[in-house]
């Protein structure tokens, strides 16, 4: 498996080849803690998420990819934001091809299923929002937990 590395307004990053719709999901337990993983592409906690596929609507994609990366069944309960900063490019090593930022990160509650890793996940884990502050992740990631907790009822648009 290839690494991922994400770039911001950096001038030495590569040059984006493509731009793919993507999903990251906010899931709130009862609780109030948020399922995150830890990528296996680069070992920075981060929402479940990724590309949506031909023939599937971004929600749809949204729910198939958290269950993929984290065994967790959700449904999809609204709208943190959309996330597409040209600043910010990912470097997929495996086969050289470099993403514009384009996320739609989604809110969504769990219905069913135990947190389980994956190929793209080393750990998944419902965490208290307090302790979401020490976890090593990426700016872009960050910045999605950030607007969700901070103003979860306002839509980001940037």
């Amino acid at each position: 498996m290839g690494q991922r590395i994400d770039f911001y307004d950096d001038p030495e990053a590569p040059t984006a080849t493509s731009l793919v719709p993507a999903a990251n999901v906010v899931v709130v337990n009862n609780d109030g803690e948020i399922l995150i993983v830890r990528r296996s592409d680069n070992g920075n906690w981060a929402l479940p998420g990724g590309a949506m596929d031909i023939g599937e609507s971004l929600p749809d994609a949204a729910v198939r990819e958290t269950a993929e990366e984290t065994g967790i069944n959700v449904e999809i309960t609204g709208l943190v934001g959309i996330f597409t900063d040209p600043r910010h490019v990912i470097l997929y090593t495996s086969n050289g091809e470099v993403r514009q930022e384009f996320s739609v990160v989604f809110t969504a509650r769990p219905i069913s299923g135990t947190p389980t890793a994956s190929a793209e996940t080393t750990e998944v884990r419902w965490v208290p929002t307090r302790e979401i502050d020490s976890l090593p992740m990426d700016r872009s990631m960050r910045l999605r937990l950030d607007h969700f907790m901070t103003a979860p009822r306002d839509v980001h648009l940037g």
